[in-house]
């Protein structure tokens, strides 16, 4: 059997004159979740979609779940769920009704489909509206009743595409807690999201992709590492040491620090520990009185920033066009 989930080998797919998807091969693991990451119209949702076999590739070749995705649609179909950037559930139905008329339609008998939707109305915590109609829910609830209707037969690999745009903190942490459980459960989440903070939460491994290309894949923690960055931060007791110190980092470093005159203290973004390390007994040589220092490795924002050349949107979510 297959240890991976998605196998994509030059996965092209052109509209028009334009590569939405320009050459991408990529290896899921099972029992993970893979965070995909681009800033909009990068490609992301028109990845998903093939893989989901809602579009046909142009070029190149996948396999999901073991199954080939030209030859055996039909069984990738049966592997997978799919919960898109927008709500999918009739709106005019309670929580409660959708979730029963899902399961007859995947062939639960009528108790056995009243059992499954109070079991996912419970899991998901939407027992107190669940006879109220979905367009009277909320944006969180809505999200939820979403994500339970996709996983009325539990997938192999569920695909979701910004499960958490335009929620409020609490409901996002939420849809993350619901996430955390579908893997804990042995289904593979392949996530597509516009907040880079909740890939750094989610994904044990992360595939960054713009103007169709994956140019880079990793978990957080090595995607961090291989823009070679880190930053110095430094206390002060008093403003005069502060200055001491501004001095001999430009000379250490040759560049000037970001100093918080508030915070007494000053920043330099480093690209070797030992320099880090020579800067810091240098200040001792010298007799300048530090309070403390700490180091970081650069934000996955800063990681995004470098490889994209694009500060990632927050608010928008991914062109429909990709």
């Amino acid at each position: 059997m297959t240890t991976y989930a998605v196998e994509a080998t030059d996965l092209v797919k052109i509209f028009g004159k334009h590569r939405a998807v320009d050459g991408i091969s990529l290896k899921v693991p099972k029992g993970i979740v893979y965070g995909f990451l681009g800033p909009n119209g990068a490609g992301k949702t028109t990845m998903i979609r093939m893989l989901a076999t809602l579009l046909k590739p142009n070029e190149g070749h996948a396999k999901v779940m073991g199954y080939d995705l030209g030859k055996e649609a039909d069984k990738v179909r049966h592997s997978i769920s799919l919960t898109g950037q927008f709500a999918s559930v009739d709106e005019e139905l309670s929580g409660r009704e959708n979730l029963i008329f899902i399961s007859r339609l995947v062939g639960y008998s009528r108790k056995q489909a009243k059992l499954r939707a109070d079991e996912l109305l419970h899991a998901f915590q939407l027992e107190d509206v669940a006879k109220r109609q979905v367009k009277k829910y909320s944006g969180g609830m809505r999200r939820r009743i979403d994500i339970a209707a996709s996983i009325v037969t539990s997938p192999e690999l569920l695909f979701l595409d910004e499960p958490t745009t335009g929620l409020d903190p609490r409901s996002r942490n939420q849809v993350w807690d619901i996430v955390k459980a579908l893997v804990k459960n042995g289904t593979t989440v392949f996530l597509t999201t516009q907040y880079l903070e909740e890939a750094d939460q989610l994904a044990d491994l992360i595939g960054v992709i713009d103007r169709g290309k994956l140019i880079a894949e990793g978990t957080s923690k090595e995607l961090k590492s291989s823009i070679g960055a880190g930053s110095l931060t430094v206390h002060f007791d008093d403003s005069e040491e502060l200055k001491k110190a501004q001095n001999i980092f430009i000379s250490q470093f040759e560049q000037e620090p970001d100093i918080n005159e508030q915070d007494i203290s000053l920043t330099v973004m480093i690209k070797e520990h030992a320099k880090a390390a020579k800067a810091i007994g240098e200040l001792a040589n010298t007799n300048v009185q530090i309070k403390d220092f700490s180091m970081s490795q650069p934000s996955l924002d800063e990681v995004f920033l470098t490889l994209t050349g694009n500060v990632q949107d927050q608010e928008g979510g991914d062109s429909t066009n990709e």
